[in-house]
């Protein structure tokens, strides 16, 4: 019994310690190829991959507004979104409706305005995402890896939407890109150029895209300039191989400088796994202001050090209210040693533009030197004759010791009962005034 005991115990502990590390299973998406259990039949005309080969990125975090992270070709039709719309407002197709709508968190009625938001556009690298099945009536999710080259619709953010040639609905990937196991079956064998650490994982703009920009898959030096909500028919050209100047982006917030960079057609990249929170202080970026780069290509910033509510230093912490969704944790230092100083290096808050996705800073003066120590008023200040001087501002220096006394509440203004002196408070009484009163 003893000997099952102690296995028994054993099992439990290594199971503990192999819970903690437990892979994501991934099944993989090869282009072209049809789903198992699709929406709608992949022969219904509503989509058609491409062949593309993936491109090399660095970081696989990547943001929705990312200059060339979508590609789209000369023949817009990569997505019948009217007949998508068609089919899920269909009456026989109500139950497919339903589910569909839920796994996008929608009612069926605002199906048709949604799909009107949508952007058709082509992978062009290899994409983490919550796919669905449509089984029994229900919308089975499961985590996928979306090859290059699957055409799908993206959402006002840039967030991947729906798969194009099965109407599949999409959702954002959850989870470490660095423990994911991909299951290559079905069909779906693995394919030519993968790589485990290229995959991507497209977290949310940080506004609202009143365009995508593009990039040809079949001519890397054209762009497309698609607006949201159209599929190809109002796109317009630009030179993809003209040089783009990095712009000044130290002192700004990193939600601004990531705008201002997409805005110039150049990419924003990070130090360390997380990217930081958009309120975040711009310090350095590299290359620097002025260099030429290619369109899409990434521009590494550096963030001043922050520790959110722990600060050690007396700077107020920034409101925490505001986080985005992918900059839940706590603020991290990703900048270079200089930027590790205490805040006085930094601009003011009122420096920093504003970004409509999070709060200003709070403007609240720090706490950690007030004066609560230097109101505490002895009760010989208020019963004798101190000697007469200029009275104590808040901004005097404290003085070199003090006598608390209880009786002095905290909301009471230290300046009128405070001598000018630096001398000890409690020695007042001890001087000339006592002197008269004995020989009296």
């Amino acid at each position: 019994m003893r000997r099952i005991a102690v296995l028994f115990a054993f099992l439990l502990a290594l199971g503990g310690c192999d819970s903690g590390g437990s892979l994501f299973e991934v099944k993989a998406v090869a282009a072209g190829v049809p789903s198992l259990a699709p929406f709608f039949a992949e022969d219904s005309g509503l989509g058609r991959d491409a062949q593309v080969r993936s491109r090399a990125v660095p970081g696989n975090l990547q943001q929705g507004d990312t200059p060339g992270l979508y590609g789209g070709t000369k023949q817009p039709g990569i997505c019948d979104v009217e007949r998508l719309k068609r089919f899920l407002t269909a009456p026989r197709n109500d139950r497919k409706a339903r589910a569909w709508a839920a796994a996008l968190d929608l009612r069926t009625d605002a199906i048709p305005g949604y799909l009107d938001r949508l952007t058709p556009v082509l992978l062009r690298h290899d994409t983490l995402a919550l796919n669905h099945d449509y089984k029994k009536g229900n919308a089975v999710p499961f985590r996928a890896l979306l090859q290059t080259g699957i055409a799908i619709l993206v959402d006002e953010q840039g967030l991947p939407s729906v798969k194009c040639s099965c109407g599949n609905p999409l959702r954002p990937f959850e989870g470490d890109t660095s423990r994911i196991s991909v299951t290559f079956a079905g069909g779906n064998e693995k394919w030519k150029g993968y790589d485990p650490a290229e995959v991507v994982v497209v977290r949310p703009a940080p506004r609202k895209l009143e365009r995508i920009t593009l990039v040809d898959v079949q001519d890397s030096g054209r762009g497309i300039q698609r607006p949201a909500g159209t599929t190809g028919e109002a796109d317009a050209d630009f030179d993809a191989t003209e040089r783009r100047a990095v712009p000044r982006l130290a002192g700004t917030t990193f939600g601004e400088a990531s705008r201002r960079l997409a805005d110039a057609g150049l990419a924003v990249a990070f130090r360390g796994e997380e990217p930081p929170p958009d309120r975040a202080r711009v310090v350095a970026s590299d290359p620097g202001a002025g260099a030429e780069l290619r369109f899409g290509a990434h521009v590494t910033l550096s963030v001043a050090a922050e520790s959110g509510t722990e600060r050690p230093t007396a700077t107020p912490s920034p409101s925490a209210s505001s986080t985005p969704p992918a900059g839940s944790r706590p603020p991290t230092s990703t900048g270079p040693a200089p930027s590790r100083q205490p805040s006085s290096s930094q601009a003011p808050p009122s420096s920093v533009p504003p970004a409509s996705s999070r709060a200003p800073r709070s403007s609240a003066p720090p706490t950690a030197t007030s004066s609560p120590p230097r109101v505490t008023s002895s009760p010989p200040l208020t019963t004798s004759s101190p000697p007469t001087g200029e009275p104590v501002t808040s901004s005097a220096p404290p003085p070199v010791s003090s006598t608390p006394a209880s009786s002095a509440p905290a909301s009471s203004t230290p300046a009128t009962t405070m001598p000018a002196t630096t001398a000890p408070v409690s020695t007042a009484p001890a001087t000339a005034p006592p002197t008269p009163s004995t020989t009296a």
